[in-house]
C-alpha cells in the first residue's frame, strides 16, 4: 500500500493544466563564440529529431520543438513532473553572422546549432599602398 500525502496546490496546479491552453515554452540555451564561429546548445530532453523545426529567415533562426508524453492505454499516472508540449525559441542573428552557413545537430538531447561569422566580418590584413614620390 503506498501513503501519498494530499497536496491541494497541486491539484489546483492540475486543474489550471487541463483548462487553459497549452503555452510555448523556451528552451534553456547556452551560446558561445568559437574561433570563426558561433555555437548555440539548446536542451531539448525526449525530443526526437522529427519533432524539432528550424527555419531561418531574415536574419532570424526560429526553432520550435514538440515532446509529448510516450503512455499506452491503461497506463496509471502515479507521478508526472515532465514539460510537455510546445517549445519554441528565436535568436536574432547579427549581420556577422552567415546564416547561409547553418549547420544544425541532435544528440544526447541537446540540439547544437552552428553559426559562421560572415567573410566580411573576419579579421583580415591590410597592405599599405606604396607611395612614389
Amino acid at each position: 500500500m503506498a501513503l501519498m500525502r494530499f497536496d491541494p496546490f497541486r491539484e489546483l496546479d492540475r486543474l489550471a493544466e487541463r483548462t487553459i491552453p497549452p503555452l510555448t515554452r523556451t528552451m534553456p540555451m547556452e551560446a558561445l563564440r568559437r574561433g570563426d564561429e558561433f555555437a548555440v546548445h539548446l536542451d531539448l530532453p525526449g525530443v526526437s529529431r522529427d519533432d524539432v523545426d528550424i527555419t531561418v529567415e531574415n536574419n532570424v533562426i526560429t526553432i520550435r520543438a514538440r515532446r509529448m508524453p510516450q503512455r499506452t492505454e491503461g497506463d496509471e499516472v502515479i507521478a508526472d513532473e515532465r514539460t510537455y508540449g510546445e517549445f519554441s525559441r528565436q535568436l536574432f542573428l547579427g549581420d556577422n553572422l552567415d546564416p547561409s552557413g547553418l549547420a544544425a545537430d541532435l544528440a544526447d538531447g541537446v540540439l547544437t546549432l552552428r553559426i559562421p561569422v560572415s567573410e566580411a566580418s573576419k579579421p583580415r590584413r591590410v597592405a599599405l599602398a606604396s607611395s612614389s614620390q
